[in-house]
């Protein structure tokens, strides 16, 4: 399995292991991934991602889980969560025309 937040598309960063005589050798730094269970208000299930904890953050600030998605891009969507972009828009859209 891919060490990438299915949400924000962080994955691993490499860097250099630097040492006190300056010697400098290749390492890798990961996210800081979680496996969680978020709520969609809109399809009313909950569903369970591998998310970091950077994007977890981003989720709660934006306002859920439905709204993240929304106004997030396809190319940072894992394809689990991009399914998941497309039903949650399929729901809000039918309750737009539904309302009007």
């Amino acid at each position: 399995m891919a060490r990438i937040c299915e949400l924000t598309g962080k994955g691993r960063m490499v860097g250099n292991n630097v040492s006190h005589a300056n010697n400098k050798t290749k390492r890798t730094f990961l996210p800081n991934l979680q496996n969680v269970t978020l709520i969609s208000d809109a399809l009313g299930t909950s569903v369970k991602l591998r998310v970091s904890a950077h994007g977890l953050r981003s989720v709660e600030h934006v306002g859920g889980l439905d709204n993240w998605l929304v106004k997030t891009t396809n190319e940072k969507l894992s394809l689990r969560a991009r399914r998941l972009k497309r039903d949650v828009s399929k729901k809000l859209t039918a309750a737009t025309q539904v309302a009007a």
